[in-house]
């Protein structure tokens, strides 16, 4: 596997890129603050080149509704999931030069010079027959290669993350998990056959000694603020569906968010090891932000339960309050179906998914921008979700057909404290 792709482009630019309509609250605040989002951009696609086919040209309608929302909303820090990954840095390139930095209907042009990619685990072959459909299958471009992939992708690099920032990144301290063992968790939920006696035995042995934990690929990327380091905590683990009664899945989920939760945790992180097959932890006292689509809801949605709440939990963790959206709300009502039977607040949906039919799930609250407790106040926070009849809207549209995306993006305003 390749090392980490990292591209750093001209000097630091000021953090203040702002536009006369920024979403839902303002940066108003006697000290500067530095807005901190993740947003599932959805710019995957099924074939591998597709999307810099795509890119290369400044006219897809997709790319341009996604970067018009990233220029209104003019986050400093940016984690991008489902944005395929391409050894050579020329989707990003494509999508920054040709998109990004040119102006979307009167929106400031958002330019970030420094970026930070590396291999994802989705559509990277295992050998192993992790599916169980009888075959493993090494060739790339089917469902098949898919499921035998140590995390799902019909070719490598598919539904990859890219982390674009306003800011210098440290680069020879950035630490990936994208090799960790599942097994090496202790306490592990691994997958069960329920048609064995056997115990956690869905994956052979062979494959277990293999199987990486990570879906895609835990970061930890330290990005200098003000002569400050702050780590930024990115991940997207796996959805906790699309599999049988033996939820590995589901599991996977839960222990990919446990990762996190743990390297944050003096007391538990002492198993967890690093790509270069170092013993890794969270320095004492760090300032972190955690990024990512983590496809668990606190509320609804098929994820074992408990499993956001343990980075919600964490001590190391800021209780703030979830950043909400009028559009969210306005969409669980006017959109219904699944939506009725959904407990958690619908401000605080960050996804709009199908609300109809046995596939029908509604609308989640998946994405999350959370932040240390120490090190950090916050100003300011939002999901970029318009409702009808709000500017905007037409970027986000009412669901489907998809506009952008399906998923929102959430942002924080952080003011760096004394870390104390």
């Amino acid at each position: 596997m390749r090392s980490f792709a990292i591209l750093a482009f001209g000097a630091s630019l000021l953090s203040g890129c702002t536009v006369d309509d920024e979403p839902a609250a303002t940066r108003e605040s006697p000290a500067p603050s530095v807005r901190f989002a993740t947003y599932n951009v959805y710019l995957n696609r099924p074939t591998e080149g597709a999307l810099i086919a795509d890119l290369a040209t400044p006219d897809n309608p997709q790319a341009q509704k996604i970067a018009e929302i990233i220029q209104r909303a003019a986050p400093d820090v940016l984690l991008l999931n489902e944005f395929d990954y391409d050894e050579t840095g020329e989707g990003l390139r494509l999508f920054r030069e040709n998109y990004l930095e040119q102006s979307q209907n009167g929106a400031a042009p958002a330019i970030y010079p420094f970026v930070f990619a590396a291999p994802s685990n989705t559509g990277t072959a295992s050998g192993h027959d992790l599916d169980r459909d009888g075959t493993v299958t090494t060739e790339p471009g089917s469902r098949a290669y898919g499921g035998d992939a140590f995390g799902y992708g019909e070719f490598p690099g598919q539904y990859a993350m890219a982390i674009l920032s306003k800011y210098p990144i440290d680069e020879g301290s950035v630490r990936s998990f994208q090799k960790f063992r599942w097994k090496d968790m202790p306490g592990a939920l691994l997958p069960d056959d329920p048609a064995t006696p056997e115990p956690n035995d869905w994956y052979s042995a062979e494959a277990l000694e293999e199987f990486r934990l990570s879906s895609k690929s835990h970061w930890d990327v330290p990005v200098m603020i003000d002569e400050n380091i702050v780590h930024v905590l990115a991940a997207h683990p796996t959805p906790p569906g699309f599999d049988g009664a033996e939820d590995r899945n589901g599991k996977r989920n839960h222990d990919e968010i446990r990762l996190l939760a743990d390297y944050l945790t003096p007391e538990a992180m002492a198993y967890i090891y690093d790509d270069t097959g170092e013993a890794a932890a969270l320095p004492a006292g760090a300032r972190f932000v955690i990024m990512g689509d983590l496809n668990a809801d606190p509320h609804d949605g098929s994820g074992i339960d408990g499993a956001i709440e343990q980075l919600m939990n964490s001590p190391a963790v800021s209780p703030a309050a979830a950043p909400k959206s009028a559009g969210g709300a306005q969409q669980s009502q006017l959109q219904a179906g699944a939506n009725l039977a959904h407990t958690g607040p619908p401000s605080e949906d960050t996804a709009d998914f199908n609300d109809e039919g046995d596939f029908g799930i509604g609308n989640l609250h998946l994405d999350y921008v959370l932040f240390s407790k120490s090190g950090f106040r916050e100003a300011a926070s939002g999901i970029f979700w318009p409702g009808p009849g709000e500017p905007h809207y037409d970027l986000v549209g009412p669901g489907f057909p998809v506009e952008s995306s399906d998923h929102r993006l959430v942002w924080r305003d952080l003011i760096l404290t004394n870390n104390e």
